[in-house]
């Protein structure tokens, strides 16, 4: 790949010809139009416009993925080819701009009449042009460094119920919470800055249990508090945070926006947990939409330090695989020798017995593991529930079945006879 290009991968399904589909794609998101304009000289689509590196042919179906009104018009009728296609795009069609980039990689090509299909599956860029946007502040080694962990799984949970406590309600469970032994505590994604626990109060509230902790115990445990608000707000508070001594706080990335993602980042060294809840409507459909390795790719530039893949044999709609690879995506860097690479945060349904299935599918430990029932609704209580993910994470390491383990590990034992069996 050229310094001065970019490249982007898509999935398309079509009635037409799948090469002329890619010139039409290429055209739409650089120079050109429907139909070649006054001013588009050779000079300038030379200079400006996007090239078609690829056409993949795939499978050809019956039927059409999604209805469309264009093609109807014409009495265009099938079969639909599928067809893998990557694109080469000029860097100085963008610049170091991260909106007017995920609007060329992913913007009216979702609209086009020659589609019933269009998904974008993954950006690569050249290290040179990666560097012209934000790093992450923390990344994998900073989180560990803030947290105390140079080794191992993070173990984290997250407050629970979602919403309703008071501002001291919450510290008094946090404090409980960081007495059981937990590495990262976070806000849900639902409760930000609510009536009954603004952040002005719980912020100071939940970092003097943090504090009060960490003088018994010597434990800094990082709280990724919910800022989640319009780009003033999230800067007050990240800095409320600071001042209380905090380490980390957390955004819901797709309804803040890149804008603010990247302002919050300039703004601030804290750790930066990126939520994704929303992505699924921009996922689930295989022939829409965007695909995690360029989804994160984005938010990457963007500054993120973590990033939320869900979690193996989990409460949620994705496929193990896809959970796998997303997790992949966040510790490869970006552009070769750029060290960029982000916390996979694993969450949704997770417990001690999910554990060894994780560890076989991603070979390295370098990932935050969350569970909110399966700490909180231990058996015997929250400190019980995080020894269990600990039992469970040590036996893995270990080589050492769960259901040996658990013969000298009471935790691990009550966590798989009461978990085991839902």
């Amino acid at each position: 790949m050229r310094d001065d290009r970019f490249q982007a991968t898509y999935l398309i399904e079509t009635p037409l010809d799948p090469a002329k589909v890619a010139e039409v794609m290429a055209g739409e998101q650089s120079c050109g139009t429907f139909t070649r304009v006054e001013g588009e000289t050779d000079a300038l689509r030379e200079r400006a416009r996007a090239t078609v590196v690829s056409v993949e042919r795939l499978d050809a179906v019956a039927a059409p993925s999604l209805s469309n009104a264009w093609l109807e018009r014409r009495g265009t009728a099938g079969p639909w080819q599928r067809a893998r296609i990557v694109l080469d795009f000029p860097v100085a069609n963008v610049g170091a701009n991260l909106p007017t980039l995920a609007s060329i990689v992913a913007g009216n090509l979702f609209d086009l009449g020659e589609v019933t299909g269009m998904r974008l599956e993954r950006i690569d860029l050249p290290p040179a042009y990666r560097r012209r946007f934000a790093m992450p502040a923390q990344g994998l080694a900073g989180t560990r460094r803030l947290a105390g962990v140079p080794r191992g799984v993070l173990v984290g949970s997250i407050i629970k119920p979602n919403v309703g406590l008071s501002a001291a309600e919450t510290a008094e469970l946090v404090s409980r919470l960081c007495d059981a032994g937990l590495d990262f505590i976070k806000d849900d994604e639902i409760s930000a800055d609510p009536d009954h626990a603004p952040l002005r109060q719980r912020i100071p509230a939940v970092m003097a249990a943090v504090r009060r902790h960490q003088d018994r115990t010597g434990k800094h445990v990082m709280v990724a508090f919910n800022i989640t608000d319009e780009t003033d707000a999230m800067r007050r508070h990240a800095e409320l945070v600071a001042r209380e001594g905090g380490s980390c706080i957390m955004a819901s990335l797709n309804w803040c926006g890149f804008s603010a993602i990247e302002t919050l980042r300039r703004s601030t060294d804290l750790a930066l947990h990126g939520h994704r809840n929303g992505y699924g409507a921009m996922s689930r459909h295989a022939l829409l939409g965007i695909g995690f390795q360029a989804y994160q790719v984005l938010w990457r530039l963007a500054g993120v330090d973590h990033m939320h893949v869900h979690g193996l044999q989990g409460k949620f709609a994705q496929e193990d695989s896809e959970v796998v690879e997303s997790a992949h995506d966040c510790v490869a860097p970006l552009a070769g020798e750029v060290d960029d690479r982000v916390m996979p945060a694993f969450s949704s349904g997770q417990w001690a017995g999910t554990a060894p299935a994780t560890f076989a599918a991603i070979g390295h430990e370098d990932l935050l593991f969350m569970a909110g029932g399966g700490i909180m609704a231990h058996p015997s209580g929250p400190a019980a529930g995080v020894a269990s993910i600990r039992e469970a994470w040590d036996a893995t390491a270990r080589g050492e079945p769960l259901e040996q383990a658990a013969a000298s590990h009471p935790a691990l034992r009550e966590a798989l006879g009461f978990f085991g069996g839902r």
